[in-house]
């Protein structure tokens, strides 16, 4: 999933046809005229939600389904053609962006499944040890609103600052309430914070931009979010369904592959930690 405020940006053509309608009452007929397998539509953002789909297509034909993927560039258009029933589910998004979704487009989408997380990390600048923390370091964070909170979240987790009770996933540095070493949290826009590297003690990564800038989240991040985390737990990434779908037997199994053991394996080994399986 990409940030929360994503909803704003303009609908981009999708890669893939957009015909057709909900399909996971349908079957698809093989060249010899069988009709045995049925059609799962899902609409994807390419990486890394496209990617997990199409490892998952031959544990899915082994149940009996077929699973066709379109990748789209855009956060409008898969909700849309999901709400439309022109495709069955999607795969690119946290809970958080569904419901301000639904909210301003008078949607009806709900979360049939929680899959993956894409953790934000604390990586090395100019020290390599959060122990090596000195009074006025200074900390680089992006700026948004979503991604600032888990980066001062993380923080918080680390024993660096403190928040405010209640501050949340809504925090920003007026919600310091702690701050022992007189941190300067600097704030950037999330694709410049790696660029800070070598002007501060450290900075404050989502799992995408981590990847982009070089960094192993495994083997880089001095820490990152627990899956049990409150940020973890809010954003993680989802198979999203029109209401009342939740429950059909193509999706409970679509479900089931992706949080299955062969996904789970497939994640941890291709994306080294800037993707987790969400437990």
């Amino acid at each position: 999933m990409k940030k929360f405020g994503a909803f704003l940006l303009a609908g981009v053509l999708a890669i893939g046809a957009l015909t057709g309608c909900g399909s996971t009452d349908k079957k698809a007929e093989s060249s010899t005229g069988s009709t045995d397998t049925q059609v799962i539509k899902v609409a994807a953002s390419a990486t890394p939600h496209a990617e997990i789909l199409e490892e998952a297509k031959p544990l899915l034909a082994k149940e009996g389904y077929d699973l066709q993927v379109t990748v789209f560039d855009d956060y409008v258009q898969p909700n849309e053609v999901v709400d439309s029933g022109d495709f069955d589910a999607n795969y690119f998004q946290h809970a958080p962006y569904m419901e301000q979704f639904n909210k301003e487009k008078g949607t009806k989408l709900v979360d049939a499944g929680d899959i993956h997380y894409e953790p934000f990390g604390i990586y090395p600048g100019t020290k390599k040890s959060l122990d090596e923390i000195a009074d006025g370091d200074e900390i680089a964070v992006p700026n948004d609103t979503t991604n600032e909170a888990r980066a001062l979240l993380l923080l918080q987790d680390n024993g660096l600052i403190k928040l405010k009770d209640g501050a949340g996933l809504t925090a920003t540095v007026n919600d310091i309430a702690e701050n022992p070493h007189n941190i300067k949290i600097v704030e950037l826009e999330a694709a410049q914070v790696a660029r800070v590297t070598g002007e501060t003690a450290f900075v404050v990564l989502n799992g995408n931009y981590a990847l982009q800038a070089g960094y192993s989240v495994k083997k880089d991040a001095l820490a990152y979010e627990a899956s049990d985390s409150e940020a973890a737990k809010t954003y993680v990434n989802i198979i999203a369904v029109k209401e009342g779908n939740e429950d059909s037997d193509a999706i409970k199994v679509l479900v089931k592959v992706l949080k299955s053991d062969d996904i789970k394996k497939f994640i941890d080994e291709k994306y080294d930690g800037a993707v987790i399986a969400f437990e």
